[in-house]
């Protein structure tokens, strides 16, 4: 790097490994925005065609840019709509989770949890992938956070 550039504080990468705990998934209102070519892919996961998939699963975004998934509130909190839940043992798991949307998957590499160590903290007392898995080398938390959506919202 050149004179007077620093290196982030995560230079040496992260500890990261979804569990597929659901955790990111529910809690309070949210937003999951997704593009139609995710829509068509998580459509194709779920074996069914795209406007069956967007009528049972999805709204169009407010602004009319993109799709939005829908949340079912369960008295306790509010669901993705594709969060799937074992009434037993309470484990839940995402129903699309290969073909999930890019700000999905790019969780917890979002800008803002990059900003500082403390954020970075923050977003782990929620998810309990955060400190545990491979370590993430830096050119791949970059990238995540480069693939990041940026629907308009501001941090």
């Amino acid at each position: 790097m050149g004179r007077g550039s620093t290196k982030p504080w995560y230079k040496d990468g992260l500890r990261f490994e979804c569990t597929q705990c659901g955790a990111c998934c529910t809690g309070e209102p949210g937003l999951v925005q997704f593009t139609t070519e995710e829509g068509r892919n998580m459509a194709a996961q779920l074996g069914m065609e795209l406007n069956d998939f967007l009528g049972l699963y999805a709204s169009k975004s407010p602004d009319e840019d993109c799709w939005m998934l829908d949340e079912i509130y369960t008295g306790e909190a509010h669901d993705c709509v594709l969060l799937g839940r074992c009434n037993e043992t309470g484990k839940t798991w995402c129903i699309a989770h290969d073909s999930r949307p890019a700000q999905c998957r790019t969780w917890p590499f979002w800008p803002d949890n990059m900003k500082s160590k403390k954020c970075w903290d923050q977003a782990g007392l929620e998810c309990e992938g955060i400190g545990r898995g491979p370590i993430i080398p830096l050119r791949v938390i970059q990238e995540e956070m480069a693939l990041t959506p940026d629907w308009g919202t501001t941090s």
